[in-house]
């Protein structure tokens, strides 16, 4: 069974992208959400193994969803990596602190998040 991977983005260029990149890679289900608010909904009934999470957004922003999915037990360690623009280092700290697993500045280079996706699903599933 292919690992399920969900995207948040508002952007559908973003959300497109990276399904794209996601899809001629790997063989990963990709499922999307386009704010904070659907991120924590979706990921409660996917159970996703991977989460690619943007920070600004409407409804609710990635830090806010980010700390909203460490309260459930059922997505307390799924990985969640935020990749936005705001890459100030008070924006990365806030991430860590709202409880990111990383975090991946935009433009995405393709290797790298690649990279940072396969690696953490196979330390999931070797857990």
């Amino acid at each position: 069974m292919p690992a399920k991977i969900l995207i948040v983005d508002d952007s559908s260029t973003t959300l497109l992208m990276e399904e794209m990149l996601l899809k001629k890679y790997t063989n990963f289900e990709v499922v999307q959400a386009r704010n904070g608010q659907e991120a924590v909904e979706t990921a409660l009934i996917e159970q996703p193994n991977l989460i690619l999470m943007d920070v600004i957004m409407p409804k609710m922003d990635g830090f806010t969803a980010c700390r909203e999915m460490r309260k459930r037990q059922e997505l307390r360690e799924t990985p969640i990596i935020l990749v936005t623009s705001r890459g100030e280092p008070q924006n990365v700290e806030m991430g860590f602190e709202s409880g990111c697993s990383d975090y991946l500045t935009k433009p995405i280079e393709s290797q790298e998040l690649l990279q940072m996706v396969n690696g953490y699903l196979a330390a999931e599933k070797a857990r």
